[in-house]
């Protein structure tokens, strides 16, 4: 037997208020969270092959150097991966939502553009399975069919004895932290240039970097020096510092070298109307030293190539360094470094050695007639770079 429709008619309509009043519930913390807890966009992009051939070769305007940062707004680590040091916040007492927003706590404490970083490097547990209680307790729930659960995760900030030889336990399988470096911004320079006798010039550099984060590129013609970038390209940073600690890069050097030719200006901007290449702006080489076993590196910061800009041929070890801005490439490559600006010189008189022309893939490629050799270095001072040149 049915009931009266006077009966019915408000149990339905209070079950109808009660689902709206979910859904709208529902819609608003989902929308909530996803603005709270989304990643960072890092710019991701189809790696073109732009002229590579066998995995050697990078082919093809812009308008300014690669800038000389920490980044701008990346910030990731490196899962399963803890960096040891000294703890400026307690994870206890320290927490956040994301990986990336520990990062950019640690990047938060370097003072100004130019000053010292307070923290150069995180620790955040992140794996659900691994971390156990350390994965942070439930301070915010909301229950909706048993959807949603909102928690807050451990972050410790740290200051390493050596920021370019960091502590660290590193194991696939055991390891529940994922960590990452911070190098701050900014670069203080002095340059003094002194008469001696008539003809003869005696040039004085003094580079003062208050952040660690500058290594050099040792060759016979001079040092670059490439500022890294381990906020944007984590991976590509830690196997840099891995070959810096061998003290001696056997097998790592420069093969290929192509000038701007009449296509880019000395700044690197594009000329009007003017073709892409041959010859395509740059210095190419090898990173892969025969003491070190080399990974292939996964695809990190892939950003417009700038002049100064340093760069991964596909998944290395080859690399490149730009003397050009290289828009049309689009975002085809991992940077993980730019070579200040006052060194370029250095690249420049790179680019200009006897060459002998090669097909790699069907691209005129210039390949030197005598490789260079390079060795990574660190700056051997206990706050900066000091540099003597006579012309």
């Amino acid at each position: 037997m049915s009931r009266k429709g006077s009966e019915v008619e408000p149990v339905r309509f209070g079950s109808m208020v009660l689902l709206l009043m979910g859904l709208v519930s529902f819609c608003m913390v989902y929308i909530f969270m996803a603005t709270v807890m989304s990643p960072s966009s890092s710019g991701d992009s189809k790696v073109e092959s732009l002229g590579f051939g066998d995995g050697n070769s990078v082919g093809g305007g812009g308008n300014s150097d690669a800038e000389v940062s920490g980044g701008g707004g990346c910030c990731s680590g490196i899962p399963n991966l803890e960096l040891w040091g000294d703890a400026v916040k307690w994870g206890t007492d320290f927490k956040f939502n994301s990986s990336e927003q520990c990062c950019s706590s640690c990047k938060a404490m370097c003072t100004g553009k130019d000053g010292p970083c307070l923290c150069d490097s995180w620790v955040f547990c992140g794996n659900k399975e691994a971390c156990g209680e350390k994965f942070g307790e439930v301070v915010w729930t909301v229950l909706i069919l048993d959807w949603l659960l909102f928690h807050e995760l451990l972050c410790w900030l740290k200051k390493q004895k050596d920021v370019l030889l960091p502590e660290k336990q590193d194991n696939e399988n055991k390891v529940m932290w994922t960590s990452g470096l911070v190098f701050g911004r900014g670069e203080l320079m002095f340059l003094i240039t002194t008469q001696v006798y008539d003809s003869w010039f005696l040039g004085l550099t003094i580079r003062f970097s208050f952040f660690k984060g500058i290594i050099a590129l040792e060759t016979e013609y001079g040092n670059l020096h490439i500022k890294l970038l381990p906020e944007c390209s984590p991976h590509s940073v830690a196997y840099m510092l891995e070959l810096l600690a061998l003290r001696h890069c056997a097998g790592c050097h420069f093969y290929r070298a192509e000038g701007r030719g009449p296509f880019w200006d000395i700044k690197g901007n594009h000329i009007q109307d003017a073709s892409y290449g041959p010859p395509f702006a740059l210095i190419q080489g090898t990173l892969e030293a025969q003491e070190a076993t080399f990974d292939p590196i996964p695809s990190e910061h892939s950003s417009t190539i700038r002049r100064g800009s340093v760069a991964w041929v596909e998944s290395g070890p080859e690399f490149f360094i730009s003397l050009a801005n290289h828009e049309e490439w689009q975002n085809g490559y991992t940077v993980f470094g730019s070579v200040l600006p006052e060194d370029m010189v250095i690249a420049e008189k790179i680019a200009q050695l006897p060459t002998k022309s090669d097909v790699w893939n069907n691209i005129n490629v210039s390949v030197l007639e005598k490789t260079v050799p390079l060795n990574i270095q660190r700056i051997n001072l206990s706050d900066g770079d000091q540099s003597l040149n006579a012309d």
